[in-house]
């Protein structure tokens, strides 16, 4: 680590530890209101259809700031704009059909969830917790092919599809908030 002595968090660590618990909160919060209000109202699922990758594209502008703006964290940069162009995505998707919805958070899986991953890579050397982020990363895109595949299906797919996805999400960040948490434990108990 960087500039630490032991038993303390890096700046870049703690802003990682509250990031990735803000996350988990916001996905979680995402998937209880997916299933309880939108599995019964259309517009209420079509907001949420259409905040979740607007969320994604804010999150990854404030996380590139702090860690030194767009410029330098390309693979967030990216991120973003793919996130922002899929929530535009969705909400046409929305007046054609629930199939056309799911692809479309296919493709913005595999692309946001390479970018994480590229993402957590480049953060490997310099912060912990990162090795779950690249399980999530690789997550992703394996569950935007399936959500592709699934979108070709006669069925009409519900937003309890994608909230599955937003779920593992979920937990993925919040494992990584608290294997930050438990370094810092540790550390802090060895000094």
């Amino acid at each position: 680590m960087t500039n630490q002595t032991p038993g303390t968090f890096n700046d870049n660590e703690y802003w990682l530890k509250r990031y990735y618990f803000v996350r988990a909160a916001f996905s979680t919060m995402w998937v209880i209101a997916a299933l309880v209000a939108g599995r019964q109202s259309f517009a209420v699922a079509a907001l949420l259809l259409a905040v979740y990758p607007a969320w994604d594209a804010a999150a990854n502008v404030i996380d590139a700031t702090r860690n030194g703006g767009l410029a330098r964290n390309r693979s967030q940069a990216f991120n973003f704009a793919i996130s922002s162009l899929m929530t535009v995505i969705v909400i046409f998707a929305l007046n054609v059909s629930m199939n056309w919805v799911l692809a479309v958070f296919g493709i913005w899986a595999i692309f946001s969830g390479l970018l994480q991953l590229s993402a957590a890579v480049r953060r490997w050397k310099t912060n912990g917790g990162q090795w779950v982020m690249i399980l999530s990363g690789g997550q992703s895109a394996v569950a935007g092919a399936f959500f592709i595949a699934q979108a070709g299906m006669p069925d009409e797919p519900s937003i309890a599809n994608v909230a599955g996805y937003a779920g593992l999400g979920a937990f993925y960040f919040l494992v990584s908030a608290i294997w930050l948490t438990v370094s810092h434990m540790r550390r802090a108990a060895a000094a």
